[in-house]
């Protein structure tokens, strides 16, 4: 099937509940998935974000950009990853133990409210990649309805901009606490470092990029795109300067540049 297709399947898998809860975190996948959940059930979709230490202020403002542009009935929720020693020591399946925090407050808000069942974005795509937090939809029953009728991040992408959503184009943005290397321990003091940082790098200009936390070191990664740019002394001193002040006594460039998902290169995952 096209993508135009898929959609058309999306849009009769949505019609097959009268309510839902969407994760929504105001990324490429959610925000496609909360538009059309939105257009198929109105107010009866139920949009809502978490918020924490691990989420940054930019991704929470275009979460709440967005549901307001769209007329979304969103709310946002605290959760407390941190709070459990599972996640905050940072194992390689440091997602599952988010994600499940995530999960039980949805199935808690889905008894609350009555509704039939909750959504999150994963992609189709997302099925081929290392990604405990699946582990935790599964248990937790949570539906998937872009896996469910095959759509992939290109597609989603693609049906997105044919909707103007002005997500169609948006880098991916994993939470803060994935530029820390497993077995760092996540603290919120590290991730506000790791967020200023690069919030720094976006006020200069750049885009795609990553700022990779390893203690006192700070590894940048930019997009190949971007990189004859951040290769300007002056630039260079201004930086280093700046993640200095920050905290970091070391600040390098990665000359593989940016490439998500860096951090899994040290994992040996069996097959």
């Amino acid at each position: 099937m096209n993508p135009g297709q898929k959609e058309l399947e999306l849009v009769r898998f949505l019609q097959a509940y009268n309510s839902s809860i969407v994760a929504f975190s105001g990324g490429v996948d959610s925000s496609y998935l909360a538009f059309m959940a939105n257009r198929v059930m109105g107010s009866a979709a139920r949009i809502v974000t978490a918020l924490s230490p691990s989420v940054s202020r930019m991704q929470r403002d275009l979460a709440q950009r967005f549901a307001e542009e769209y007329g979304l009935n969103h709310r946002f929720i605290e959760t407390g990853e941190l709070e459990n020693p599972d996640y905050a020591e940072n194992p390689a399946n440091r997602c599952y133990f988010c994600k499940s925090e995530l999960f039980d407050f949805l199935k808690r808000l889905k008894a609350e409210w009555g509704v039939d069942v909750v959504f999150d974005g994963s992609n189709a795509d997302d099925m081929g990649d290392y990604r405990p937090g699946r582990s935790a939809a599964e248990e937790r029953a949570v539906t998937s309805p872009l896996i469910e009728v095959g759509l992939t991040k290109a597609e989603i992408r693609e049906l997105s901009r044919r909707w103007r959503l002005p997500t169609w184009d948006l880098p991916a943005m994993p939470c803060l606490a994935s530029r820390l290397p497993y077995g760092v321990a996540v603290t919120p003091e590290k991730l506000s470092r790791v967020e200023r940082a690069e919030d720094f790098l976006r006020e200069l200009g750049f885009r795609e990029f990553r700022v990779r936390h390893h203690e006192e070191l700070a590894r940048i990664e930019v997009a190949p795109a971007e990189m004859k740019r951040i290769l300007d002394l002056k630039l260079f001193d201004e930086i280093n300067q700046v993640l200095k002040s920050l905290g970091y006594r070391y600040v390098t460039l990665d000359l593989q540049g940016f490439r998500s998902g860096s951090l899994n290169e040290l994992l040996e995952i069996e097959g």
